[in-house]
């Protein structure tokens, strides 16, 4: 269900919100945020095609040169930021939390609903997810086959860090927890080097909300971790997507307890090859591409490999028609 109409958005005058009500839970009512680009124009246009995107784990959407990217390409972009993220969060709520990711569901279908009131029932609606958020997409896409035109994922968070084994062995003591304190604080692995790579006050170009986008990452929960889990599962049984996939991640992972400047040019949060290879199952139709020195979040790589980035998406969309 949908709650205000559109609203002024803390990126500026070319940025409109929406507040999407949705069912409340445990701890009250629970919302999500719709974003959508609308930059001033003489002379208002109706895409046919649309873009909604979804952020990854501790995060929302603050990344504009994204938006401006398919504007420029004639899509209508949307960004949903997921409840208790974000422009989302409400006071008492525990950040980022759920336990089954098809919770998120709800705000999916009913941004999806906003965007085909704004553009017709037939517009042509692309997802594009980041990290947690192309988890929760492909899980969605396979679950709603025929609703999308095509899935474009960021660095998806396909598998747990250290692979299947890991998680397999890692699995009946995060089940223990989740039964018992589902939103038991688990130990924060952060370091802060992702940070450190993106932030414009330690060399980075980016300038973002600490409180919705905090360092460390907001406490990973036992709960919700079991959910990414199953949802880590599923992905390696196999999914069944229809809809054409770009897969896009850096072309090496560094991992390391110690801070190196070799950190920016590569995916510090996630392997990349485990990426690779969970991506081929996702559907018949998936194209993957390595993005050379990309961060993990592509889209906020150095100006020279994101260009790289996009150059990759136009390449996809065109031999799809999507262009």
């Amino acid at each position: 269900m949908t709650g205000e109409e559109w609203a002024d958005d803390i990126l500026g005058p070319d940025y409109r919100v929406r507040t999407l009500v949705l069912q409340p839970d445990d701890e009250g009512d629970v919302v999500a945020s719709l974003v959508r680009y609308a930059p001033a124009s003489a002379e208002p246009l109706r895409p046919s095609r649309a873009i909604l995107y979804i952020h990854g784990w501790s995060d929302y959407f603050f990344q504009t040169g994204l938006a401006e990217y398919w504007h420029a390409r004639g899509a209508a972009f949307y960004a949903l930021d997921l409840r208790k993220y974000g422009r989302s969060l409400r006071p008492g709520q525990t950040p980022g939390y759920v336990d089954r990711l098809e919770t998120y569901d709800e705000e999916i279908e009913a941004s999806l609903d906003v965007i085909t009131g704004d553009l017709g029932a037939r517009a042509r609606i692309m997802v594009m997810g980041h990290s947690t958020g192309g988890l929760v997409a492909a899980l969605w896409a396979n679950r709603h086959p025929a609703e999308l035109s095509g899935l474009v994922l960021n660095s998806p968070w396909l598998e747990l860090q250290g692979s299947s084994v890991v998680r397999h062995i890692s699995a009946p003591a995060i089940a223990r927890i989740a039964r018992f304190q589902p939103k038991a604080p688990l130990p924060n692995i952060d370091p802060g080097y992702y940070a450190r790579t993106l932030s414009s006050a330690s060399g980075g170009e980016w300038t973002y909300d600490a409180t919705w986008r905090p360092t460390p990452s907001f406490p990973v929960r036992a709960g919700w971790l079991q959910a990414i889990m199953f949802g880590h599962a599923r992905v390696a049984r196999g999914l069944s997507i229809e809809a054409p996939i770009l897969m896009c991640a850096s072309s090496r992972t560094v991992i390391s307890p110690r801070w190196s400047e070799d950190m920016r040019h590569a995916d510090v949060v996630l392997d990349v090859e485990l990426l690779a290879r969970r991506a081929v199952q996702l559907g018949s139709r998936v194209t993957v591409v390595r993005i050379r020195d990309g961060l993990h979040d592509l889209a906020l790589s150095p100006r020279p490999v994101r260009d790289r980035f996009y150059a990759e998406i136009d390449r996809w969309s065109s031999a799809y028609g999507w262009d």
